[in-house]
């Protein structure tokens, strides 16, 4: 990490929700830590100061599910890549999910995830713990050990735990330590060998669908032993209308639960699959224009807390495949921001709304000390441009992953400086 100074960021926009400030006022950061806000302390000498004058300083991104493919699958990214890559959007916290190989359902496996992350030094690296050993869906996993151990949730990525008393034990275990389930709704016998959503698309198209039920009926299940159990629970990357409507009544019943949405759920859907491009070839499925239009909502509304990259890079080959066996997941470190700022400049939510979905909100659900530039705290800082115009150019993406559907959209807004524990570890200019 670069060498900590004194730092002044003069005449930018400060948004930041988890304070309710929303003022152009500069900002003073010593030590790693912000000290103050306005007018220059006394005794402080900037050692460097940024010009943030007609741009946006909020807190750095807190992405909750961004596949590193390290350890285990070094050929499509490595974790130096993937982390020069979030910094370049803005990221500063990363969640990695348990299925790496090994995986990571043993505090040694924990320890040393975070250990690379401090090591290489660009972004925060956040295990998140395996909730069965293996990821087998059988026994559970040793999550207090693990969470010693620096996991902040406990997911089994998209393995599905299909014994409903497993599911039930490892709330209650979950619950007794007060521990965070993070849970993908999907049923595999429904699902089956479908890759895309069922409707008639996939019909005219004739590929296997995956209908909304597969996602619905897990979560109307998990909600139930939710309610039994009394754990604190989060639905990640939710694709159907009718899910958040389950998950917003569970809520009003006074269930602790919160849901995400992945980044490219609120721009694509099932008609951008019609020339068979694998790109757009994710898990879960992309839904209906009624789907998205509803995700939209729900974020808006506060119904869903935090829109997430799904981060998943990949070879070229991986892509290369006939639709149906070609392997899911979209390159979206270097988007996330910009995708989220395309629906800020189309009306469909303010851009306080879309900074706290990428910090705050994620960050509370977490539990975690981010999202926020509370004095005193660690100065984890983006800033960007909302005004540069710019078109994605895959083969420019410093991830190692070019799989990404959006490649040629015209897009505005863009990361300028990146400030992670007070060190400058990202800027174009």
């Amino acid at each position: 990490m670069a060498e900590l100074m004194n730092i002044h960021i003069r005449g930018g926009r400060v948004i930041d929700p988890a304070n309710n400030i929303d003022s152009v006022k500069d900002l003073y950061i010593a030590s790693g830590n912000i000290i103050a806000f306005g007018n220059m302390p006394d005794g402080f000498t900037a050692d460097k100061t940024i010009n943030a004058v007609n741009q946006i300083v909020c807190p750095g991104l807190v992405d909750l599910s961004a596949r590193m493919r390290e350890p285990g699958q070094e050929y499509k990214a490595t974790l130096k890549s993937e982390c020069a890559a979030a910094i370049a959007g803005g990221i500063t916290t990363s969640c990695c999910p348990p299925d790496t190989t090994p995986i990571i359902d043993t505090p040694a496996m924990a320890n040393m995830l975070t250990h690379r992350g401090r090591e290489i030094g660009l972004t925060h690296i956040l295990p998140l713990g395996a909730l069965t050993n293996a990821l087998g869906g059988e026994t559970l996993s040793d999550m207090h050990a693990l969470h010693q151990a620096g996991c902040v949730a406990f997911s089994n990525a998209e393995y599905a735990i299909t014994n409903t008393m497993v599911m039930r034990r490892a709330m209650e275990y979950a619950s007794s330590f007060d521990l965070l389930l993070i849970l993908h709704a999907n049923d595999p016998w429904l699902s089956d060998t479908g890759c895309m959503h069922e409707g008639e698309i996939s019909t005219r198209l004739g590929l296997a669908g995956i209908p909304e039920a597969a996602e619905t009926v897990i979560v109307a299940r998990d909600l139930a032993l939710i309610e039994q159990t009394g754990v604190r629970a989060h639905f990640a990357r939710l694709s159907c209308a009718r899910s958040v409507d389950l998950i917003v009544q569970a809520r009003e019943r006074g269930l602790k639960v919160t849901a995400d949405v992945a980044i490219h759920h609120l721009h694509l859907t099932e008609y951008d699959v019609t020339d068979f491009n694998t790109l757009c070839r994710v898990m879960p499925p992309l839904r209906s224009e009624r789907d998205k239009d509803s995700l939209r909502s729900a974020v808006v509304q506060g119904d869903i807390q935090a829109i997430c990259s799904d981060h998943q890079p990949h070879e070229r080959d991986a892509k290369l495949a006939a639709f149906s066996e070609a392997e899911p997941g979209i390159s979206g470190l270097e988007t996330l921001l910009p995708l989220g700022l395309k629906l800020v400049h189309e009306d469909v939510m303010g851009l306080n709304t879309l900074i706290a979905s990428l910090s705050s909100g994620p960050a509370a659900l977490l539990g975690i000390e981010a999202g926020s530039l509370s004095v005193g705290c660690l100065a984890d800082i983006c800033i960007f441009d909302p005004h540069e115009e710019w078109l994605l150019d895959s083969t420019k993406l410093l991830s190692k992953g070019r799989n990404t559907p959006f490649k040629r959209w015209p897009l505005k807004g863009r990361v300028s400086t990146t400030l992670l524990a007070g060190s400058i570890v990202y800027s174009r200019t």
